[in-house]
């Protein structure tokens, strides 16, 4: 389950970076929920301003629908691997190798469960209010930084390409 988007001016830093992957994750994250899965890789697109292109991926702790999680592991992907010779005009967010909510999986000891657990109801509840009120009632602080950048729905503005064509 993924979401990509091309930006509507070049990204020129890592900020404007990290605005269109929370952009992206936020999508991304409350379609695994809908759907009652959990991601265990997290895969990044990223096309320069040249058309230059390169995908990554990286398993991540344990599976996960949490946007913060999903986003975090995106933009680390994305510091990584990219050294900022071109502007950037595309980015895409991709949750991989899929498990359901039921999942099991091994605690881990250095890991807070507490806290995945409540990342995860600021989620739910976020679902719901943009549900009830609309996708802009609700926006991260991060997205003030830039409005023309965060103004876009990735959840609802998608185009899902049918299966086939007649």
């Amino acid at each position: 389950i993924g979401n990509s988007t091309t930006t509507p001016r070049d990204l020129v830093n890592n900020e404007d970076v990290k605005i269109i992957i929370y952009v992206l994750a936020e999508s991304v994250a409350a379609r695994l929920r809908e759907n009652g899965f959990r991601c265990k890789t997290v895969e990044i697109s990223v096309r320069s301003s040249n058309l230059i292109s390169f995908t990554r991926q990286t398993k991540i702790a344990a599976p996960s629908n949490v946007t913060s999680e999903i986003a975090e592991a995106g933009y680390n992907l994305f510091l990584k691997n990219y050294d900022w010779k071109e502007p950037i005009r595309s980015v895409g967010i991709r949750g991989a190798d899929l498990v359901t909510d039921n999942y099991w999986e091994q605690i881990d000891l250095f890991q807070s469960i507490e806290k995945r657990e409540k990342l995860h109801k600021v989620d739910v509840a976020i679902d719901s209010i943009r549900g009830r009120f609309g996708y802009y009632s609700v926006q991260r602080g991060l997205m003030y930084q830039d409005k023309l950048l965060s103004a876009l729905n990735a959840k609802e503005d998608n185009v899902v390409h049918p299966h086939g064509y007649f």
